[in-house]
């Protein structure tokens, strides 16, 4: 069932939005060669309490970590360790905070050092197809439009847009209906209304779309060993248009 969120609700789920965003702009400031996904893990955990705000995908169908933390041909869901990150390396950082019951989920793909001109590109094709699906998540439209401006770029630009891992619905829980694929035909699937609030989230590879799972049973990863980026906000529906409950003003 698609919940409709009152407006009310959608603030609440704004605040926790600005936390995940100022957690964010933190990790920001951490990133450089030499660092390890623990200590962002660390910091994220600390950060959150004193925010007063939980990590809401700890203890997610067994998942164990505050965050998912992603390095190069991961596509999502890479747990947290303890190796130091290179310089050239990308790792995307996704995490779902819980303030008061209200939850915000994003995902940011971070440049570790100075990367090959490849990698940028990978990352700025990631970023936009992210901002061309939100520009379709208005009333009327439907989950396809968003699925197809985001395909439809990114093939344009030579890469691969991840099938396996979707978006999808959030608030009160974390994963709700309806899925948002970010592939697909326009006019197609549910039709967006007033009140929906949803994650948009592409996952593009350099190389194939295709994933493999890790045997720990969470961590995908490219088939073809390409890298892989991913950024994510939790948008609301509303009568004005898509509203971003996790902008990161001049760092989006």
């Amino acid at each position: 069932m698609i919940t409709l969120k009152s407006r009310r609700e959608i603030d609440e789920m704004k605040r926790a939005g600005e936390i995940l965003v100022a957690t964010h702009q933190e990790i920001a400031k951490m990133i450089k060669p030499g660092i390890t996904t623990w200590d962002i893990e660390v910091f994220t955990e600390k950060f959150l309490k004193s925010q007063g705000a939980t990590p809401e995908q700890k203890g997610f169908e067994g998942y164990e970590f505050a965050t998912c933390a992603s390095i190069n041909d991961e596509i999502c869901h890479g747990f947290p360790r303890k190796t130091a990150l290179k310089e050239g390396d990308i790792v995307t950082v996704d995490m779902v905070v819980n303030y008061h019951g209200a939850l915000a989920d994003s995902a940011w793909t971070y440049a570790v050092g100075e990367v090959s001109e490849e990698v940028k590109h990978l990352m700025d094709v990631t970023r936009k197809a992210l901002y061309l699906g939100i520009a379709q998540a208005k009333v009327g439209n439907r989950i396809g439009d968003i699925g197809h401006a985001i395909q439809t770029y990114v093939e344009g630009e030579n890469l691969s847009v991840v099938r396996d891992f979707i978006g999808h619905g959030v608030g009160p829980t974390l994963h709700e209906k309806p899925e948002v694929p970010h592939y697909g035909e326009p006019g197609k699937g549910p039709r967006l209304k007033e009140g929906m609030v949803i994650t948009i989230e592409p996952m593009v590879n350099i190389g194939d779309w295709r994933a493999k799972m890790d045997d720990n049973g969470w961590t995908a990863r490219t088939v073809d060993g390409s890298l892989s980026a991913q950024y994510e906000h939790t948008i609301a529906i509303t009568k004005d248009g898509p509203e971003i409950l996790t902008y990161q003003g001049e760092n989006d």
